[in-house]
């Protein structure tokens, strides 16, 4: 593993990721999620094999950045996961997560952004 600019920031989103993700998988919230959420907004009835998929992709993405494995693939898969679920759940609920307001973009946005700081350390080149 290599401590270079990123590295403080590949640990934190691997954190947030793997946070986000193991609990739901023994608690049954990745089933619920699928369930409850994807299959009553039009992905029935493959809402828990997508809401599996999303999570693991997120386990998966964990392991690339903390090991520096195929860090773009992973930042470009969880990037369009964290669009995906701005404009499916949190835009309708504003910007900010807490005090303003509950469960909006504004998470979101930061994952975003730190993501493509991951995956151009020095910059996007001309």
């Amino acid at each position: 593993m290599k401590i270079n600019n990123t590295f403080l920031l590949r640990v934190a989103v691997t954190i947030i990721l793997i946070m986000h993700s193991i609990p739901g998988m023994f608690n049954n919230g990745v089933n619920d999620f699928g369930k409850h959420y994807l299959n009553e907004v039009g992905f029935a009835p493959y809402g828990v094999p997508l809401a599996w998929a999303i999570k693991l992709s997120h386990v998966a993405a964990a392991f690339c950045l903390i090991f520096e494995k195929y860090v773009k693939w992973a930042c470009i898969v969880t990037i369009i996961i964290l669009i995906a679920g701005i404009i499916m759940i949190h835009m309708k609920e504003g910007w900010f997560v807490v005090g303003g307001g509950r469960n909006g973009v504004e998470f979101n946005f930061l994952l975003i952004v730190v993501l493509l700081t991951i995956m151009y350390p020095k910059g996007m080149k001309k």
